[in-house]
């Protein structure tokens, strides 16, 4: 399944909930959570009862669209997060937090996480010196992420920089005046910006 390019708005009003995925504009009035707080589509405004599946599965959705994973990747980090010692579903969230194109835009270096995987992408970030563009890299404690010398005199960057508004969670320390930050801990669920009942997603996969 190639990955979603349509309206994020609808993502968010489906889920029913802000999944900050057009970056600043999730922060105003505008956000269409706050206008149409209800479904897309022509049942939208029903209130159906979800069976216990059906509330496993908008869990899962929820989370996947949240940090912009395809479903086979998905399910590949909870295969991964089953076999790590401790607790599966925080586990699951933990690699998908430490995710490179995640890390990025959780330092303030890209207003929404679509926006730091293309970033990545384009070349713009090393990590520990070296070159990074796979955003779905996996990163550990102590590594430092920085934007390319060359890349900072864009204006991209420098707008960034300059109206740097977004607090980094605390597992992550964010250095915005040299374009750069560094994982100095392990992130938990409290970090996360979003309510996500990890154990839902557990049952379906245990299915």
């Amino acid at each position: 399944m190639a990955r979603y390019t349509g309206p994020v708005c609808r993502i968010c009003r489906r889920e029913g909930l802000k999944l900050y995925l057009k970056g600043d504009r999730c922060y105003t009035d505008k956000c269409s959570i706050g206008r149409r707080n209800y479904a897309p589509g022509q049942h939208g405004q029903s209130n159906k009862k979800l069976t216990n599946y059906g509330m496993q599965l908008r869990e899962k959705q929820k989370v996947r669209r949240y940090y912009g994973v395809l479903e086979g990747q998905f399910a590949e980090y909870f295969n991964i997060a089953e076999k790590m010692p401790g607790i599966t579903g925080e586990n699951l969230l933990k690699i998908l937090e430490l995710r490179f194109d995640n890390v990025v835009y959780r330092l303030g270096l890209a207003s929404s996480r679509a926006e730091a995987r293309q970033l990545v992408v384009h070349g713009h970030f090393t990590v520990n010196g070296k070159k990074a563009d796979i955003p779905s890299m996996i990163l550990k404690v102590g590594d430092e992420i920085q934007v390319k010398e060359k890349s900072r005199s864009s204006e991209k960057f420098k707008s960034l920089v300059e109206n740097h508004k977004k607090t980094a969670p605390q597992w992550l320390q964010a250095d915005p005046d040299n374009f750069a930050g560094r994982i100095i801990a392990e992130p938990t669920k409290e970090d996360i910006e979003i309510p996500i009942a990890e154990n839902l997603i557990v049952e379906l996969y245990s299915k």
